[in-house]
């Protein structure tokens, strides 16, 4: 997606009017399983992300009259995330929604689900192995690409960028990383990129930063591939350092982000960072809880275009619905389709 394509994108996005109560106007996808429908059990991933924790938000507008047994919190451990799902088979759940952080790693709980024919809904990641009924997901190659055209545009092809990688453990930090490199060879050879793996971890994205500017003081880029985790230590330790200038002045690093928070979209009004790719944590959190109900009422999906606007595609282990995720510049900061206009700051 390059950055002549922004306002077609957010036209195109705001044409799908799909809406949790909170979130988006228009209609609200529903399919079964009523608060006298079967169990199903909820695993949030963790609360240590701006992003994550407006999707428990909307989890729990989206879950108003679904019968959902206690919500957990794995809280980035798959051990955990392990004995949570237990406890929701156990417990009598008919479905399961979860967000696996380790995609190889949760393979053993995904086992347990397919033997008790318990359907899984997995959001915002893609489990490696073991079946899955639905992944809900946006297209995390994309966001890679997209960061790399923004900053290769920016930059006019020359530079040094910070990639703040989430964990490689991750399909989601595997396929943004993959992407970014690939586009940033193919495309923008003049830009040498710096590659800092950080297990979606702030405080690691910091340190290694703070590492790469005492070697590279002329840094002009950074890509943060979690904007809900690294948006605030990245711009405190630029501060720090005298860094942090607005877009438009001389001496400014151009920062791309993914996430679409709303602290993010102030970054860009205020012009501290310049762009981020709003991931659909309102729709996630309504199709997640949409496909759960569809499972229970034994519906069935097949690879194709969907009637929100979004795409179905196959994958080895079940299906993925691919949900749009638009970037945000200072053209469209302010588009009120935007999950992260419709939240509380």
């Amino acid at each position: 997606m390059r950055l002549t394509r922004v306002r077609t994108v957010a036209v195109a996005l705001a044409a799908v009017g799909l809406a949790v109560s909170c979130g988006r106007g228009g209609g609200t996808a529903t399919t079964g399983g009523g608060s006298g429908g079967s169990p199903i059990g909820v695993d949030l991933p963790r609360s240590d992300s701006d992003f994550w924790n407006s999707y428990a938000a909307y989890i729990k507008s989206a879950g108003a009259g679904a019968n959902l047994l206690p919500v957990s919190n794995s809280q980035n451990d798959v051990t955990r995330l392990v004995a949570n799902v237990r406890v929701f088979r156990d417990t009598g759940a008919k479905a399961v929604v979860m967000a696996p952080q380790d995609t190889g790693a949760v393979a053993s709980a995904l086992k347990e689900l397919a033997a008790r024919k318990i359907p899984v809904v997995s959001v915002d990641t893609r489990p490696d192995k073991e079946p899955v009924y639905m992944v809900v997901r946006a297209d995390n190659h994309a966001y890679g690409t997209a960061a790399c055209h923004f900053l290769g545009e920016r930059l006019g092809g020359r530079g040094k960028v910070a990639e703040l990688q989430g964990s490689l453990d991750s399909v989601n930090g595997r396929d943004r990383s993959e992407a970014f490199a690939t586009c940033m060879r193919k495309n923008h050879p003049g830009i040498r990129v710096f590659e800092l793996p950080t297990d979606w971890k702030g405080d690691v994205a910091s340190a290694k930063l703070q590492g790469l500017l005492a070697q590279h003081p002329d840094l002009n880029g950074v890509y943060m591939q979690a904007g809900g985790v690294f948006l605030q230590p990245t711009l405190a330790l630029l501060q720090q350092k005298g860094l942090l200038k607005p877009a438009g002045q001389p001496g400014h690093i151009t920062i791309v982000s993914n996430d679409g928070i709303p602290q993010e979209l102030d970054a860009i009004r205020r012009k501290r960072i310049d762009a981020t790719v709003s991931q659909p944590a309102d729709l996630y959190a309504q199709y997640a809880l949409y496909y759960a109900r569809a499972a229970l009422a034994g519906k069935t999906f097949a690879p194709g275009p969907t009637g929100h606007r979004s795409t179905i595609v196959a994958l080895p282990n079940g299906l993925e619905d691919q949900l749009p995720a638009p970037l945000v510049t200072t053209d469209n900061v302010d588009d009120k389709t935007l999950w992260g206009n419709s939240v509380g700051r």
